[in-house]
């Protein structure tokens, strides 16, 4: 599940960043670009915490080991 929630938040960082550069590039509207970014950034907030709270695996293992 974190490599999901990993790739689905990198996912998201690069929907913020993208359509910025394609307004630049004359590629997209701006309306467009404004719900983009908020759609991604909203996604973001919601997806990134969700993995960055969890401990490594190999981290419980090596503290259940010194418990023992």
């Amino acid at each position: 599940m974190k490599i999901l929630f990993r790739i689905l938040s990198l996912v998201a960082l690069i929907g913020t960043v993208l359509p910025s550069m394609l307004y630049c590039g004359g590629n997209m509207e701006l309306d467009t670009v404004k719900w983009l970014m908020l759609c991604f950034t909203i996604v973001w907030f919601i997806i990134t915490p969700l993995w960055m709270n969890q401990k490594p695996a190999s981290a419980d293992e090596s503290q259940e080991e010194k418990m023992k």
